[in-house]
């Protein structure tokens, strides 16, 4: 695309710059309403894992005994919004008392909103949903899942690692489905100096629900779930 300045056409240059300026203004009301409407529920966890796996999978069966979990422990549950691991976290936190949130994408494919959520916002852009995801939960959870799933997860250990977020639980359900990366960080991240041994210290595994929940306990159980005043400050500047 030409620079403004090289349009020869004054409309149609200034049909370009009023197009840019509501793209802007619309990722703007997408910031928004995220704060508007998820700022007052705390404590919440985001539950991450693959839109393709279906009901009755072992995957699926676990996940919505996750979400009825945290929210019987008094957690919002945050997913996708969409199909397969989201759908299941969704639908085991709305079965409880605590919120069940889904952080809708459109997508040209596999994304359509589930049913099981009382809190539902619909972004187009991925980055104001990423920061949704992040800003607001205490806990980060992962099912097994393909490349979005891998996306969110290496999103929030670099906001930590990185101090550009604060330190939340970060939890990997199935330690056989999720040894392979792990072992891979430690044999090609640390083992070349990419990253520190001490980094791989920010993620647990466990095999089941209720381990992923004492683990979120266990982590904020001496220093309790409100942010301190210099994460608070952190959280600013997501």
């Amino acid at each position: 695309m030409p620079p403004l300045r090289a349009i020869p056409s004054p409309e149609r240059s200034t049909s370009i710059k009023a197009r840019e300026s509501w793209h802007i203004l619309g990722i703007i009301s997408e910031f928004v309403e995220a704060t508007e409407r998820l700022s007052e529920i705390r404590p919440a966890v985001s539950v991450f894992g693959s839109a393709r796996i279906r009901p009755g999978h072992r995957w699926y069966e676990l996940t919505v005994e996750l979400g009825r979990m945290l929210s019987d422990a008094g957690f919002a549950v945050i997913s996708g919004g969409g199909p397969g691991i989201m759908e299941a976290a969704n639908k085991g936190a709305f079965e409880g008392p605590s919120p069940s949130v889904g952080l809708n994408i459109q997508l040209p494919h596999e994304q359509m909103g589930n049913p099981y959520q009382n809190i539902a916002i619909s972004f187009r852009h991925f980055f104001a949903r990423k920061v949704a995801f992040a800003k607001y939960a205490s806990a980060f959870i992962a099912v097994p899942g393909g490349f979005g799933t891998l996306d969110e997860l290496a999103e929030v250990l670099t906001l930590i690692q990185t101090k550009m977020g604060r330190a939340i639980p970060v939890i990997l359900i199935d330690s056989a489905f999720w040894g392979g990366l792990l072992d891979w960080m430690r044999d090609a991240l640390v083992a070349n100096g990419l990253i520190s041994p001490e980094d791989l210290d920010l993620i647990k595994v466990v095999d089941d629900p209720a381990a992923a929940v004492e683990a979120v306990f266990d982590f904020y159980q001496a220093r309790g779930f409100a942010p301190t005043a210099s994460e608070r400050e952190q959280m600013l500047y997501l």
